[in-house]
């Protein structure tokens, strides 16, 4: 469920470091670069990049779509192939079986195995389509946040890494207690400090 859903779950982070002046311009070009690139008619494994929030084939944004208000919004779409463990040890086994029979062999070499089990990976790899994921997010220029509409930790690493790549800006993640030190003034961030976790029994 991401930012157009009828309701989500996402985390806060704070944008480090400042934007350029010509930030639309530059973001442009940036995301540009790093749109996303199909890989279904390829055998490669991975693909990140950034597509429209409301459709997840528009790499092109027309019209500047990611731009909304004091907003950028974007998609994160990430397609990965992967062969299942169970799967792979079946054809390597059998393909092994196969070997040992046409070669007249007891057994393969441990150097035999490494290559059989490449071979078996790859050619399982290009008859599996590669699974797409679509991750929202909205960052608000005006106040330096970030909301990222996903709770899983493997999304949000990718996240963290693709935004620096990008724009050149850090990520960090908002806990409560970094919140709460933003907001409260000075000499009640001092007791903020001070606190000890406790357990409420």
């Amino acid at each position: 469920m991401g930012l157009l859903a009828s309701s989500s779950h996402f985390i806060r982070y704070s944008v480090e470091g400042d934007p350029p002046a010509d930030f639309w311009n530059v973001a442009a070009d940036c995301i540009a670069s790093h749109s996303f690139r199909d890989i279904d008619d390829t055998y490669e494994e991975l693909s990140i990049g950034w597509v429209a929030v409301d459709n997840m084939f528009d790499a092109e944004f027309a019209g500047a779509s990611f731009a909304v208000g004091d907003y950028l919004v974007l998609g994160l779409r990430v397609d990965e192939r992967k062969v299942a463990p169970a799967m792979l040890k079946k054809f390597c086994m059998k393909e092994e079986e196969r070997i040992k029979k046409e070669r007249q062999l007891p057994r393969l070499s441990r150097g035999q195995k490494t290559e059989l089990k490449e071979n078996v990976r790859l050619a399982l790899m290009k008859k599996t389509l590669p699974v797409a994921k679509v991750y929202d997010l909205a960052w608000n220029l005006a106040e330096g946040s970030l909301l990222f509409f996903s709770t899983n930790d493997k999304a949000q690493e990718i996240l963290e890494n693709f935004f620096k790549e990008t724009f050149g800006l850090t990520l960090i993640r908002q806990i409560p207690f970094n919140i709460a030190g933003k907001l409260l003034d000075d000499a009640r961030d001092d007791s903020l400090a001070a606190l000890q976790p406790d357990i409420f029994i």
